[in-house]
This record gives structure tokens, sequence and C-alpha cells, in this order.
């Protein structure tokens, strides 16, 4: 297995990657402002909200638990409910 690369290393390789997403993400959030209507309660705005929220923390597994956030609770029945 190759060692992980330097942090520094990463961001220097990354950065402009990743500054194109937040601004895609900063547009689609305007595009939503601009729309006409109410979002109201949606819950998937809730979500997009905690998944922000997990980003902005300094604490390891981030993608991880964003992916939590966008994902169902584990139901055992589910083979049933898809008839497999």
């Amino acid at each position: 297995m190759p060692a992980p690369m330097k942090a520094v290393d990463v961001l220097e390789s990354e950065f402009l990657q990743l500054r194109a997403k937040i601004l895609e993400l900063a547009a689609l959030l305007d595009q939503m402002d601009r729309g006409e209507g109410s979002l109201g309660d949606d819950p998937r705005l809730e979500r997009l909200r905690q998944g922000l929220d997990i980003l902005r923390q300094d604490t390891p597994n981030r993608a991880e638990r964003v992916q939590m956030v966008f994902s169902l609770p584990y139901d055992s029945a589910w083979r049933k409910k898809f008839g497999l």
C-alpha cells in the first residue's frame, strides 16, 4: 500500500477542484433562493444543511457522516419489500 500523501500535497493538488465544487454548490443554493415559491419544511433541505454542518466540523470521517445523513436506516426486511 502506498504511503498516504502529505496534507499540504493533497491541498495543493485538489484546491482548485474543491473551490469549483464549493462555487457550484453556492450557485445551486442561490438558484433555489431565486426560485418561485417556498421550500417550506422540505426534509431534503434540512439534510443539505446537516451535510454542510458536518463539512464545517474539523473532525474525522466527514464523508461517512454526510453519507449517513442521506441514507435510509437499515431495514432487515428490505428483500421482502423489493420482492427478492
